[in-house]
């Protein structure tokens, strides 16, 4: 049998990792600037996150929702009281689609409504709704498109304000800052408004912070940046550090009951151990504070290049935009200096997703590795 050719791959194959070092078949060794598309938060093979996995999987790796497992509610607690969001409740799941697919169920399912507003070069998963809410006609099958969605323009509050007062929209979902789309951001004008408006029109917002959440922008939630309560918010990628979780943290006035949302795999005790030991490194490592200071460092670097356009996103959730597409630039970066990056839908951004304990030497050895490929 053949793998189903769907990945477009780079001639490296990576056997083990530590830090933020990933190191190859042949033994050669590769900086890791990417992060896995920033599932990587608290570095490669960290100990604390090793030794917490191994005890758990000593004891039990899974059972299912039918019974009790106090891991669970030991995370809740953990997360409500680093995020800030206490007056929420988490349902655990296995993705970040899968996290916006429930989002996005459980306000049809609040509102009695069908509609969605989502926006332009936003990117929420590839599940039914979550794919249909993603600006990106190539992943809409016909059958995704049968979903009610309008893409509008991000700060764009006339045509938002004419959509969401037509009352037949049960959700908005957004992102803080864009993370496939290439860094793009809601203004806090933008954002503290459509969150007005979802309120005024009994409407859902659901905060997106799959790839900006666990204190990647250097904050814990991207949202937190613009003074804004959402209804829900949907989280994955840092959460295991590399182990498959997702979560949507549901605000106290959504009313639960039975049956209402439901997971196999979702909140099993190797998942909750993972993302319990991910939170106390982010809180023992300083690691959210460490994100902010080393996305003000990357900005200054960057501002030293001449090629740069400019430097989009916050913390270490970040884009450097060219004027010339980054693809051949991404190659010779990982075959010429070893280093791994990433790319966007916007073919001039390079992205930039490292793990939350890099340092400021990391950074110095990115900028020395991209000005010797770019001059």
């Amino acid at each position: 049998m053949n793998l189903f050719d769907v990945y477009p791959l780079y001639d490296v194959t990576p056997v083990s990792a530590k830090g933020n070092v990933v190191i190859d078949d042949k033994g050669e060794e590769y900086l890791d600037y990417y992060g896995g598309h920033a599932v990587i938060s608290i570095g490669h093979s960290h100990p604390h996150y090793v030794q917490r996995l191994k005890g758990q999987l000593d004891k039990i790796g899974f059972y299912s929702n039918a019974v009790q497992n106090p891991l669970q509610q030991e995370l809740a607690s953990k997360l409500g009281q680093l995020s800030g969001c206490d007056d929420y409740s988490l349902f655990l799941c296995n993705s970040g689609a899968e996290a916006n697919e429930n989002a996005l169920k459980l306000a049809s399912f609040h509102t009695g409504k069908n509609r969605v507003i989502a926006f332009k070069n936003g990117f929420h998963g590839r599940t039914s709704a979550a794919v249909a809410a993603s600006d990106n006609e190539k992943i809409n099958a016909p059958l995704n498109k049968q979903q009610k969605v309008s893409i509008l323009p991000l700060n764009d509050i006339g045509s938002f304000t004419t959509e969401i007062t037509k009352g037949d929209v049960c959700a908005v979902i957004i992102e803080a800052i864009q993370g496939v789309g290439g860094l793009d951001e809601p203004t806090t004008q933008f954002y503290q408004e459509i969150a007005r408006l979802c309120k005024e029109n009994n409407v859902v917002l659901i905060a997106d912070e799959v790839q900006s959440g666990f204190g990647r922008s250097g904050l814990f939630f991207g949202f937190q940046h613009h003074n804004i309560q959402p209804d829900i918010i949907s989280i994955a990628k840092g959460m295991g550090n590399g182990f498959p979780v997702g979560g949507v943290l549901i605000h106290e006035h959504i009313k639960a009951s039975y049956g209402l949302l439901g997971t196999t795999f979702g909140g099993n005790h190797l998942a909750c151990t993972a993302t319990l030991a991910v939170l106390e490194v982010l809180a023992e490592e300083k690691l959210i504070e460490n994100a902010a200071q080393l996305g003000e460092y990357f900005n200054k670097k960057a501002a030293e290049i001449p090629q740069v356009k400019q430097t989009k996103g916050r913390g270490l959730m970040l884009g450097l935009e060219f004027d010339f597409e980054v693809a051949e630039l991404r190659k010779k970066l990982i075959y010429n200096q070893h280093l791994f990056t990433g790319g966007a839908k916007d073919k001039h951004v390079l992205r930039i997703l490292p793990a939350l304990n890099i340092t400021k030497k990391d950074i110095d050895i990115f900028f020395n590795a991209l000005k010797a490929e770019l001059n």
